[in-house]
């Protein structure tokens, strides 16, 4: 997929580089203690770089992971931990995207590629924002995380929570954000070191650190805001690789499945094997015609495009759970869906993003199903969002899990 940027870092890592408040020490804890968990470690990736001289290291998230300086500079420090190492840093990072999403792209952006040695996994923020029930956050990182495990087991995964104002206001309210409680279910039964960024951030400007709005600014931070994420980064990778090195690699456990319904099977199915259209064509590089924004990847692609309602398609899959990956733009239209011919049930496609942007977006179906054939219906509503300006729907990949 042309979205992935293939890189090699090539800038020496400097802690605090760019400019930042002179209370801000990256290595002074507003607490006392360190906001990340080693768990299993990092002893795999780290004999891997040291004996082989080579590694592979992939980072898997959303915009604060695609157009990121944090990636970057982990690149560097990385490079300067390892100087001897030829390293293959792979961007995988889509913006809007989360956890879900993630686990249906997995095969093709990540494990297609070769054996991964280190992965960064990030999501919090966009499920936070993107995905209303937690039981869907859970089964989207636990998808990825299990899916890696299974095709290699020696694999290490650092799972990152990134900070975004709800999650400071949640904190500050007594309580743990929704993603990075679903999120820290998995990092602990499958034995992932995890860095709670959201926590520190929020610590740090509590402690008067520094401010949201004048030096953190966003949840896509400004230089300083990424260079404290790689700051911390460093920290753990510190931590990780001060340890005496074990004589011999140990693959990593995989548990029972949390949810047996997590996406762990998930990927992306044809368009092209869509039966029974009506309403609906085939488009070999579709382009919005409005002239909006898109993303890197899902425009000039083929897509299945509907505009009318009672425009409909079927499929049929093996598994337990379907679903559609569309680009979600401001004529998005509400979808109608029946299982197994079960009564339809309808789903709205217009996002809060959608009137300046045809976003890639993630449409789960029905995924609790029980194990076996089934077959997907799917027609454009009549009704639609009071903000949306008609009733397309223009599907990219099928998901199926």
């Amino acid at each position: 997929m042309k979205r992935r940027l293939w890189f090699l870092a090539t800038l020496g890592f400097t802690a605090l580089a760019m400019a930042a408040p002179a209370t801000y020490h990256p290595a002074v804890l507003p607490k006392g203690s360190d906001y990340f968990e080693l768990r299993d470690g990092l002893a795999n990736s780290r004999r891997t770089f040291e004996r082989t001289h080579a590694g592979r290291v992939v980072f898997l998230g959303g915009s604060i992971t695609a157009g990121g300086a944090w990636r970057q500079h982990t690149c560097d420090e990385l490079t300067k931990q390892f100087p001897g190492t030829k390293f293959v840093f792979i961007n995988a990072g889509i913006g809007s995207l989360g956890s879900v999403p993630h686990a249906f792209r997995l095969e093709r952006d990540v494990l297609a590629h070769g054996p991964v040695d280190l992965l960064f996994l990030e999501a919090a923020v966009n499920d936070t924002s993107n995905t209303a029930d937690p039981a869907h956050m859970l089964r989207g990182i636990e998808g990825v995380v299990r899916h890696v495990r299974t095709v290699s087991p020696q694999t290490d995964i650092v799972q990152l929570h990134f900070v975004m104002p709800e999650h400071m206001a949640d904190y500050n309210g007594g309580k743990v954000p929704a993603s990075i409680v679903q999120h820290e279910k998995v990092a602990v039964a499958y034995g992932n070191p995890s860095l709670n960024l959201s926590r520190e951030v929020t610590d740090r400007i509590n402690a008067g650190e520094f401010s949201w709005d004048q030096d953190f600014k966003n949840l896509h931070p400004s230089p300083f805001g990424h260079q404290l994420y790689a700051n911390s980064v460093a920290r753990l990778l510190n931590a990780a690789f001060a340890p005496p090195l074990a004589a011999a690699e140990k693959p990593h456990p995989l548990p029972a499945p949390i949810d047996p319904t997590s996406y762990f099977r998930g990927r992306f199915g044809d368009i092209r094997d869509a039966q029974n259209m009506r309403g609906f064509t085939l488009e070999k590089a579709w382009r919005p015609a409005d002239k909006k924004g898109t993303r890197a990847g899902f425009v000039d692609v083929p897509a299945l495009v509907g505009t009318e309602p009672g425009a409909e398609f079927e499929f049929s899959f093996e598994g337990t759970g379907c679903g559609l990956f569309i680009t979600a733009g401001p004529d998005a239209g509400r979808v109608e869906f029946s299982i197994d011919g079960a009564p339809y049930r309808s789903i709205e496609t217009y996002t809060r993003w959608s009137h300046s942007l045809h976003l890639p977006w993630a449409v789960m179906l029905d995924d609790t199903l029980k194990p076996g054939r089934h077959v997907a219906r799917v027609r454009i509503a009549r009704d639609h969002d009071a903000k949306s300006t008609g009733t397309a729907l223009r599907v990219v990949h099928l998901l199926l899990n």
